[in-house]
């Protein structure tokens, strides 16, 4: 399975969520699967291609060429794919993903989430999403999006498609479930 994760490029984070994502890169190698990220050597994106390197894992970065300079891009990846854009780096992520894992980020892991999401919710999307709430992070978000659906803006049936959980070995175990699922319906 390629698992696509979000998360920050940032340094200046707590140690606990860059554990989390070193620990989340490991775990999609050691279960045989690719790791599909945003190519960032730093933050979120770093930790996780760090972890996944640590068991030889495969990994496919994907970043626009704007961002190929000293210091920024993960160089070790098993393939690299260098977009034009963002919006084309997005796209691509999501179109050879067949899962995603949100961990904790800014503004930019905020705006891939929401557009995977409102891509599930339209039925442009097959595909599961877990939020991977290190620490709480996500839990402010997710108080935000109950009260989407309490005053009437989110249906309950397309917040109940997300997946939330605290710990790497939760989020892995529940993507499995899940595709599992998927493939014995087809």
């Amino acid at each position: 399975m390629k698992i696509c994760v979000f998360g920050a490029s940032s340094n200046q984070i707590d140690q606990k969520f860059l554990e989390a994502g070193e620990t989340l890169g490991k775990l999609i190698g050691e279960h045989g699967h690719t790791l599909v990220f945003g190519g960032g050597c730093t933050g979120m994106m770093g930790a996780a291609a760090r972890g996944a390197a640590s068991c030889q894992g495969k990994m496919i970065g994907v970043a626009p060429s704007f961002f190929d300079r000293p210091g920024v891009l993960y160089r070790q990846c098993t393939e690299f794919v260098y977009t034009d854009t963002m919006r084309e780096r997005k796209d691509y992520m999501e179109q050879i993903s067949d899962a995603f894992i949100v961990t904790a980020g800014g503004i930019g892991t905020y705006e891939e989430f929401f557009e995977v999401f409102t891509l599930k919710q339209l039925g442009q999307l097959d595909k599961p999403i877990v939020l991977l709430n290190t620490e709480g992070y996500y839990d402010a978000m997710m108080e935000l999006l109950k009260m989407t659906v309490q005053k009437g803006f989110l249906a309950e049936p397309v917040l109940n498609q997300l997946m939330i959980c605290d710990t790497p070995e939760k989020a892995i175990s529940m993507l499995e479930r899940k595709v599992h699922q998927l493939s014995d319906c087809e």
